[in-house]
C-alpha cells in the first residue's frame, strides 16, 4: 500500500460506523466550500483527514486517504486562518462528494468516481446550505 507522489486537491472527513472509519472525499474548485463542509461535519463528531489537500490510493479493491505530514491535523477556517481540527489519520473512502454551486438535480441517476481501478459512489452537492452535512451522513449511512 503506497500513497500517490501527488495529493489530490480534495478534502477528507470520516467517522466511526459499525464498519470501521469510513470517510468521504470532498472534491470541487477552490472556494467552492470543501474546508466549510468538513468544518461543519466536525462539529457534528466526524474527524478531519486532510483538508485541501489528501492522498488517496487503492489497496485491496478498497480507497484510503491520509493527509500529507505537513497540513496533518490542520485546517484552512475561512476568516481565522489555519486551526488544529480534531483527526483521524487514516480512513477508507466509500463516498465521494463533488461540491457546486450550480443547481442540483431533485432526483439525480446514480453516479459514480473512480481512482486507481476502484469505484465508489459519487454525490453532487452545493455545500453552502445548512443541511449539506445532514446530507453527506445519510447519504454515508445509505451505503
Amino acid at each position: 500500500m503506497t500513497a500517490p507522489l501527488q495529493p489530490l486537491h480534495a478534502t477528507a472527513v470520516a467517522r466511526h460506523t459499525p464498519q470501521g472509519w469510513r470517510g468521504v472525499l470532498i472534491q470541487g474548485p477552490s472556494g467552492v466550500g470543501k474546508s466549510d463542509l468538513a468544518l461543519r461535519l466536525i462539529g457534528q463528531g466526524w474527524r478531519l483527514i486532510a483538508d485541501d489537500w489528501t492522498h488517496v490510493w487503492a489497496s485491496d479493491s478498497a480507497l484510503y486517504a491520509a493527509a500529507p505530514a505537513a497540513i496533518a491535523g490542520r485546517i484552512e477556517v475561512r476568516g481565522l486562518g489555519i486551526l488544529s481540527a480534531p483527526a483521524h489519520p487514516l480512513a477508507r473512502i466509500v463516498l465521494a462528494v463533488q461540491g457546486a454551486h450550480e443547481a442540483i438535480e431533485r432526483l439525480p441517476e446514480p453516479a459514480f468516481w473512480t481512482w486507481e481501478g476502484v469505484t465508489i459512489p459519487r454525490l453532487r452537492l452545493d455545500p453552502r446550505p445548512a443541511s449539506a452535512g445532514q446530507v453527506v451522513a445519510t447519504a454515508l449511512a445509505a451505503l
